[in-house]
């Protein structure tokens, strides 16, 4: 049966990188997601000379644009500032107000217990602050009805959550059949991207990294959490 999958990211661009090749197959097996995208991303542009507001304009084209490649259709925008996001009750409230409303299977997003770096990964401080913030959210706050009552949507409980971009996966998904699709998904992102040919193979390279403990040729990894059996 098919599931309604719903995805966080603290920037444009994050969960392409985490787990686009992961969606596009998802999308392919009759899936619906949706994006939540926290902050516009308006400070990870450097070298264009643009209002705040043409540059988060720009964001966001890319980030739709991206979507569509992989075959989602919905994404929501929370608006919070690039470089200041905060798990804050305001926040959480946004949040929580999405999830009773989508009533989502299954959750993606940033791995809460991240710290601030390992072998891999440096850990921008929005990454980890959406992602608290996403898990407070999610337990015990969407399932129950003594938070956020002004909301006036029946809380949801959410089972399951994916983490990407984590140190600690128990959980590989074989991309080969999607990864060109995450390589398209990753290019929309023109604004970020100054050397296409260096951009392509680190991902390439990744993908096979991952993929190498498992036998695949191509692979995302998650932390699968099951918060209700």
């Amino acid at each position: 049966m098919p599931k309604r999958i719903l995805v966080f990211s603290a920037h444009p661009d994050d969960l392409d990188f985490g787990c686009a090749g992961t969606v596009a197959r998802l999308v392919k097996q009759g899936n619906k997601i949706i994006y939540c995208i926290i902050s516009n991303g308006e400070k990870g542009i450097h070298k264009i000379k643009s209002s705040k507001q043409a540059i988060i304009s720009i964001r966001k084209k890319e980030q739709k644009r991206a979507a569509r490649i992989v075959g989602v259709k919905d994404v929501i925008f929370l608006n919070e500032k690039d470089g200041e996001v905060e798990n804050t009750k305001a926040l959480r409230r946004k949040l929580v107000s999405i999830i009773r409303k989508i009533k989502p299977d299954i959750v993606f997003s940033f791995d809460p217990a991240n710290f601030l770096f390992d072998n891999f990964y440096r850990y921008h401080r929005d990454h980890r602050k959406a992602a608290e913030a996403v898990f407070d959210a999610l337990y015990p706050a969407s399932g129950s009805e003594a938070f956020f009552q002004d909301l006036n949507r029946k809380p949801h409980t959410i089972k399951e959550v994916w983490f990407f971009a984590t140190h600690r996966p128990n959980l590989w998904i074989n991309i080969l059949g999607t990864i060109d699709k995450k390589i398209e998904a990753l290019l929309s992102h023109r604004s970020q991207i100054t050397d296409e040919k260096e951009f392509k193979k680190r991902i390439f390279s990744r993908a096979q990294e991952i993929g190498r403990k498992k036998k695949m040729r191509y692979a995302e990894n998650f932390r699968k959490l099951t918060l209700v059996r």
